[in-house]
């Protein structure tokens, strides 16, 4: 057996463990959105109890609140677009369909240091190999 009969038994393999990992990458994200949610439950506890001792200098903590709402709402929407984005990934990585999608999702879970980072770089990898890109237009089913 030579290696070009190998490559696309081992590219589909590879396709199979990265839609496996970007599975587990929604999941992550899922666990992030749940620890935010924590987070501000616990803030809001916090800061919203009149006995907290507020300091003399510095920014009241009802109205610091109010403002840290606004990172718990960006957060919290990036990590549902994490996690619906890879989900779709793996999906299509499975189907081999929608590339140039798998491959923007790749280079958004690089910002996530570092297991996104990890996953985007081989998902990059794999993506731009020619065998995985005849495998895609080999593979891909009309709608």
């Amino acid at each position: 057996m030579t290696s070009a009969a190998a490559a696309p038994g081992t590219d589909l393999r590879q396709l199979r463990l990265l839609a496996i990992f970007h599975f587990i990458a929604a999941g992550l994200a899922v666990l992030g959105l749940l620890f935010l949610f924590g987070h501000y439950l616990l803030m809001q506890t916090l800061l919203s109890d009149p006995s907290f001792a507020r300091p003399q200098q510095g920014p009241d903590p009802a109205r610091f609140f109010a403002l840290f709402r606004w990172f718990y709402l960006v957060m919290g929407l990036l990590m549902v677009a994490g996690a619906v984005g890879n989900v779709l990934s793996g999906l299509y990585l499975r189907r081999r369909v929608h590339r140039t999608f798998s491959f923007v999702i790749a280079v958004l879970n690089c910002l996530y240091i570092p297991v996104g980072t990890i996953l985007g770089v081989f998902t990059i990898v794999a993506l731009s190999r020619e065998s995985v890109q005849r495998l895609y237009e080999a593979g891909e089913q009309p709608r």
